[in-house]
């Protein structure tokens, strides 16, 4: 679990504190985006609310105090809950109910693109090339927040988003489903024009400093990039997805 500090919201938005006000909350069944818990806070000692947010795969972060107290000036006991702002889908409902539509799928897994207008952009693009779903690490990920809303221009309150644990576990159920696990990064072999993407195609992109995690590699099944030419070797990552995405369209509606 991560346990270092990200930037907070500079605006509190949807936000529950207090211990009990946040397990009543996940017992609830709303979604949770994160859980910020002050640093030295023996919180995660307790049983239920450690398992609670285990089972539920919900993120969490140790911040300083100073932090929670500028999200809020209530008695918020350690811990406070940011509401997701959308609501998840399960990965394991999202695919079968892809193929029960008689469709074909086309996803997009981000491996730890953190950037919030490269995410939103990305989900932009998505929304527009028929992409079925977008799936996104527990953590190591872009919040969804009103910037990221506002930069996919409102994609976000209508794709499809798979939220999960481990995405190299996410991208074995994808193969197993039928799936070809296709890699953008500079790096590959095959042109992306040479793969066939009118088939069920999960496509991945890596983070902006780290690119594809090297877990995650071993269950792609397609290593494709972009032909470029010039001095510089590499794209943002939302102008590559972009290039991806078009072309998987393109080759689809063909």
């Amino acid at each position: 679990m991560s346990t270092f500090y990200k930037k907070l919201p500079s605006k509190p938005r949807n936000l529950i504190f207090g211990f009990r006000p946040v397990i009543e909350t996940i017992l609830a069944g709303q979604t949770i985006e994160k859980i910020f818990i002050q640093k030295g806070h023996k919180l995660l000692l307790s049983k239920e609310f450690s398992t609670l947010i285990r089972e539920r795969e919900i993120p969490y972060s140790y911040v300083p105090v100073e932090k929670l107290n500028k999200l809020s000036n209530q008695n918020h006991q350690g811990v406070i809950a940011l509401l997701s702002p959308i609501d998840f889908t399960p990965l394991e409902v999202m695919i079968p109910t892809i193929f029960e539509q008689g469709r074909v799928p086309l996803v997009v897994v981000l491996d730890g693109v953190t950037d919030v207008h490269n995410f939103g952009a990305i989900s932009r693009t998505a929304r527009c090339m028929g992409v079925d779903a977008l799936v996104i690490p527990t953590h190591s990920s872009s919040s969804l927040s009103g910037a990221a809303m506002k930069t996919s221009a409102g994609a976000l309150a209508s794709l499809p988003i798979c939220r999960v644990a481990d995405i190299s576990v996410a991208l074995k159920y994808l193969q197993n489903s039928g799936l070809m696990v296709v890699a953008c990064y500079e790096k590959a072999t095959q042109v992306l024009y040479d793969i066939n993407l009118t088939l069920p195609t999960a496509l991945i992109f890596g983070s902006e400093g780290e690119g594809i995690d090297a877990a995650s590699l071993k269950w792609v099944t397609h290593h494709s990039k972009i032909p470029m030419q010039g001095p510089i070797a590499s794209l943002n990552v939302s102008v590559a997805a972009g290039i991806m995405l078009y072309e998987a369209f393109r080759q689809r509606i063909l």
